[in-house]
């Protein structure tokens, strides 16, 4: 018998099985997903796997809840979909977590490569179609790359500037047999991400907040991201310096502190707004300058020196000429600043004015006897939960009222679709952070027309005994698409109004959760703390003014500082 016969071979499993066990090197333990003809072989091999597999109603759920769960605890959320129409149902998920930058990996089924490109039943290009909304994508075209491409996806969604990645899983690649390597290394030379800040730079910007005399910081989701709240706000009482949050950003530092001003932008706060308008030195902590944030960019921040830290270079410089750019990962870049010594401060006048503002325009609406106010039921809400539960949210006007009436004092604590502004996000990404964080208060709070795109998830609800609270605002309108109607379009409501509404606690017995309906204002507190309270799911159909409008606001085209709706 010859030496080399006596080796032996590497036991051989197949595609699928090899992915499970790629799967669990990541120590994956959740998985949404909906299964279908090309995934069926993965199917079959997650039968016997000890990975808890969570069955959406529709791809775009089981997406958004892994959106969800990646939010709150910083894991990779994984989602498996068919091919064909399971793949392109998952396709907004990826635009939305690739804009908010949220590690997702996506496995997707794709037909046999004996007949890739012949148009078989269920084939869609998704290489081509997810190109433009993914970090990056893959497609196995030999068994034996599986462990490798997957220990790649993982790292890439997970490190860096985070965000999701698609492995297309051509079904005859689960079939075929293949062997685990020993060790997997990720080695990507092309893709290393820039961690520790240029110590130049540094001293630049601790001189800059040395002779500032009008500073203001703006944080985004990168101070969340990087899970830097606790050196952010050391940072921010070291040198005093006023904050400002994008609608992202909120609970990198607690909003119930004196330096925090308020969120910025469109519906942000006067006081928020005119500090970035006012400023001489902005410092920009892994925010994108977003133009909901900005404005007309002819009036943002015109006198101010700007320091942008990021770890996307691609993100410096791309919308606001910077003068100190700093890439690195906020967590270390705000470790090396801490290490440093404090320079003098020379801006206590402007922290004087800026307090003064504070209390001289807060957030404000009338109050009614008559009609049930969106912003007393959030105000309510957060008295109630200690301002402690997460929140989720849909989009439109109540995202608004959440991000301006339930201020967050922790980090971690609010899911929101901002880049995309993704209606049908809140109740599935609810229910990913629930799963995510079990023993926690989740609250989703969506409008009556987004909880219709995807209300079929209230199954998963029911299904797991998910004690997830959502909370409609319902005021049977596009609400902000009837705000902007009314503001700009002489009130003209062009497909705005929704006459014909379901009962929305009825739908909600109807999947065997508790529903409750809230229409008098003097019942609104007694109920919604019987609602929150309750032991396991709950939906509460809130009846709100259709009028009320979310204040204050930059229009269109103006300036931050040219604020309507002021108090």
């Amino acid at each position: 018998m010859s030496h080399h016969s006596m080796k032996t071979l590497p036991k051989q499993i197949s595609g699928a099985n090899l992915l499970i066990q790629a799967l669990k090197e990541e120590n994956v333990e959740l998985i949404f997903g909906y299964p279908g003809g090309a995934v069926l072989p993965l199917y079959d091999a997650l039968y016997d796997a000890d990975i808890v597999h969570i069955l959406a109603r529709h791809e775009q759920g089981a997406i958004h809840a892994a959106e969800g769960f990646a939010r709150v605890s910083g894991r990779v959320g994984v989602v498996i979909a068919t091919s064909g129409p399971g793949a392109t149902n998952v396709v907004t998920g990826l635009a939305d977590a690739m804009m908010d930058s949220l590690p997702l990996v996506v496995f997707t089924g794709q037909v046999a490569t004996s007949v890739i490109g012949t148009d078989a039943f269920q084939e869609a290009d998704v290489i081509g179609i997810t190109m433009p909304v993914t970090k990056h994508n893959y497609q196995i075209r030999n068994v034996e790359d599986i462990p490798q491409i997957v220990k790649e996806a993982f790292h890439i969604a997970s490190t860096g500037r985070t965000g999701p990645v698609v492995v297309d899983l051509p079904k005859n690649m689960m079939v075929e047999l293949g062997s685990m390597k020993e060790k997997v290394e990720v080695n990507l030379p092309g893709y290393q991400p820039t961690y520790e800040p240029n110590f130049i730079q540094i001293t630049k910007l601790l001189q800059a907040i040395e002779v500032a005399e009008k500073p203001v910081v703006l944080a985004g989701a990168g101070v969340l991201h990087a899970d830097a709240s606790k050196e952010f706000t050391e940072f921010i009482k070291k040198y005093n310096l006023p904050v400002v949050h994008t609608l992202l950003g909120l609970g990198g530092y607690p909003a119930n502190e004196e330096l925090f001003l308020g969120m910025g932008g469109m519906h942000g706060t006067y006081t928020a707004n005119m500090a970035m308008y006012e400023s001489d030195l902005l410092i920009n902590i892994g925010a994108r300058f977003d133009d909901r944030l900005t404005g007309n960019l002819d009036h943002f921040a015109k006198n101010a020196v700007v320091a942008h830290i990021d770890i996307d270079p691609a993100e410096i410089n791309k919308v606001i000429h910077t003068n100190i750019p700093i890439v690195g990962c906020a967590k270390e870049v705000l470790k090396v600043l801490l290490k440093q010594k404090g320079g003098k401060e020379n801006h206590s006048d402007w922290l004087n004015l800026l307090k003064n503002r504070k209390e001289a325009f807060p957030y404000h609406f009338e109050e009614s006897d008559e009609l049930i106010k969106p912003q007393t039921v959030l105000s309510h809400l957060h008295k109630m939960t200690n301002g402690n539960a997460i929140i989720s949210t849909d989009v439109g006007q109540h995202q608004m009222w959440a991000a301006q009436y339930y201020p967050l004092e922790k980090p971690h604590k609010w899911i929101t679709s901002g880049g995309l502004g993704t209606m049908g996000f809140g109740l599935p990404a609810a229910i990913g952070a629930q799963f995510a964080h079990p023993e926690e208060l989740v609250v989703a709070i969506v409008g009556d027309a987004g909880f219709q795109m995807t209300l079929q998830e209230l199954s998963i609800m029911k299904e797991h005994n998910l004690p997830v609270k959502v909370l409609i605002l319902n005021n049977a309108a596009l609400g902000m698409v009837r705000q902007w109607q009314s503001a700009f379009y002489n009130e003209r409501f062009s497909s705005s109004l929704i006459d014909c509404q379901p009962d929305f606690a009825k739908l909600a017995e109807a999947y065997g959760i508790k529903g409750i309906t809230i229409t008098k204002p003097d019942l609104l507190e007694t109920q919604l703390k019987e609602a929150i309270e309750y032991d396991g799911p709950v939906l509460i159909d809130c009846r709100i003014h259709q009028g009320e409008i979310v204040t204050p606001m930059v229009p269109p085209g103006k300036g931050i500082h040219e604020m309507e709706g002021v108090k």
